[in-house]
Formats: structure tokens, sequence, C-alpha cells
């Protein structure tokens, strides 16, 4: 089981990663971002349970940004930062059509 989330790049326009390789993407984003950059983005990662959220369109575009920094850090480890950087794009194509950004 996993995540369907809204905005991806895939075929269908959804991203659909495991609920344990966010959880994991999670913990490195909390240890390669500052403490208040990796709060601002619990609105997305701070969910453990798997119920679908929405996440505001500008909200979005501010988690977009802080998951292109941590992808670039040099402790990120390759499979997640491209996770990060995967759901980054999804979060700016939202942001920028001014649509919640979806998580179900």
């Amino acid at each position: 089981m996993g995540w369907t989330i809204s905005h991806g790049t895939e075929a269908n326009g959804l991203i659909s990663p495991s609920y344990r390789s966010i959880s994991v993407l999670d913990q490195h984003l909390a240890y390669v971002l500052p403490a208040r950059d990796w709060r601002s983005m619990a609105p997305a990662f701070g969910k453990r349970s798997g119920d679908p959220f929405t996440v505001p369109a500008a909200k979005a575009a501010h988690i977009a940004g802080l998951l292109r920094v941590a992808a670039g850090h040099r402790l990120m480890p390759h499979d997640r930062a491209q996770l990060a950087r995967e759901l980054a794009d999804a979060a700016d194509r939202a942001a920028k059509a001014r649509q919640p950004w979806e998580w179900r």
C-alpha cells in the first residue's frame, strides 16, 4: 500500500510511493533540513495514518522549495534525493496550477 499523490509525471499524472518510502524520506528530511524548515513541511510529511489530505497551493510551493534544497544536500542518499525531486516537481506543478496538492 502507499500514497497516490497528484500532479506527478507518470502517465496518469500521479506519483505512487509506498508509505514506507515517504516515512524514510521524512527521516532524511529531518536530518538535512533545519528544524524550522522540516516542521513547516508537516502538512505533507507529518501524516502517519495514510488518511487522504490536501496541501494548499501556496504551501505546496513552499514545500517544493524545501524538497529541492534537501535533494541537493550532500548527505541525502541518491534514491531519497530522487524521490524528493519528484515530489518537489509535483508540488510545484500543483502550485503553478493554483490547485491543491492531493495525497490519497
